[in-house]
């Protein structure tokens, strides 16, 4: 992990890329406007089961993105690692603040929407052997992100 922050900031710092903006247009706007200096980031690393690296990214895609939004966090950005067997999902969420990211959390797991996506994906057994979050501050020198765009 300790390779990965400074890819993670140069990553952060960069403009999006065409497909990201193109898949931002269609995601619901319902997410909150967040000064990024005074947001409150997660860093989420997923483990795929074996095998079921491709039925992670597809809930992701199909479903999960989605369903943050409406439940107030914001898409960062997201990345997956190439050199791992199995993959690993790798990704950045921002809040308001820590009770924000419960609350919004909390939402998440008790819609029905993501409750059946869930199910759906998981008949042939969990798509995650394991699941790491770190919690972010930026630095007061930090380079500016664009939240949202």
């Amino acid at each position: 992990m300790k390779h990965f922050a400074p890819l993670l900031l140069l990553a952060l710092a960069a403009p999006a890329s065409a497909a990201a903006q193109d898949h931002a247009q269609h995601m619901p706007a319902s997410a909150p406007a967040l000064a990024p200096k005074n947001a409150f980031y997660e860093l989420r690393t997923y483990y795929a089961a074996p095998g079921k690296f491709e039925a992670l990214n597809a809930r992701f895609r199909n479903h999960t993105l989605a369903l943050f939004t409406k439940h107030g966090m914001i898409n960062v950005a997201y990345w997956s690692q190439p050199d791992v067997t199995d993959g690993k999902l790798i990704y950045v969420l921002a809040y308001k603040d820590l009770a924000a990211r419960d609350a919004a959390w909390a939402a998440f797991r008790a819609d029905p929407e993501w409750q059946a996506a869930a199910a759906a994906s998981e008949v042939g057994g969990k798509l995650t052997a394991k699941v790491e979050s770190v919690y972010l501050t930026m630095t007061d020198y930090s380079p500016t992100l664009r939240l949202g765009q």
